[in-house]
């Protein structure tokens, strides 16, 4: 694996070698499909707006229209489309991190929740969230350094 495009000889003594052993015992053989929840966990919470759903269902429970309507006045987009807040609700949904409750009126109300799944991740987001707010500054500066 590290032979190609290396311009010293390889050493049994790399510790990379090392690391790249674990890091492919850890991944499995074989490595993760593209639907493993490894994978779409951490793409989930790298779009747009799953992660501001997840924090607003935090707060508690809310019906379509309001969570759309609060999800919009917090983000820096200014609103969410309909579409788009309901493709994200399926997909939260899907991996379990939302419940989506129906009540028998007419018409019919849905609310949605955070599951307990769902309350385990936002707070492993949140500790993520409070990692990038502490390292703000040094994000930025190495912005500032880089030159492409």
């Amino acid at each position: 694996m590290l032979e190609v495009g290396e311009t010293a000889p390889l050493s049994p003594k790399d510790p990379r070698l090392v690391g790249l052993a674990q890091l492919s015992q850890d991944m499995g053989r074989p490595a993760p499909d593209k639907d493993a929840p490894v994978r779409e966990v951490v793409s989930r919470l790298g779009d747009n707006w799953s992660p501001l759903i997840l924090k607003v269902l935090s707060t508690g429970d809310f019906r379509h229209a309001t969570l759309r309507r609060v999800v919009g006045m917090l983000s820096a987009e200014g609103e969410i489309s309909q579409r788009m807040l309901t493709l994200r609700l399926k997909a939260l949904e899907r991996d379990g991190f939302i419940r989506r409750s129906v009540d028998d009126s007419i018409p019919p109300r849905v609310t949605y929740s955070l599951t307990p799944l769902g309350t385990g991740l936002t707070a492993e987001l949140d500790r993520l969230l409070k990692w990038i707010e502490d390292n703000a500054d040094q994000v930025q500066a190495a912005r500032r350094r880089f030159t492409p």
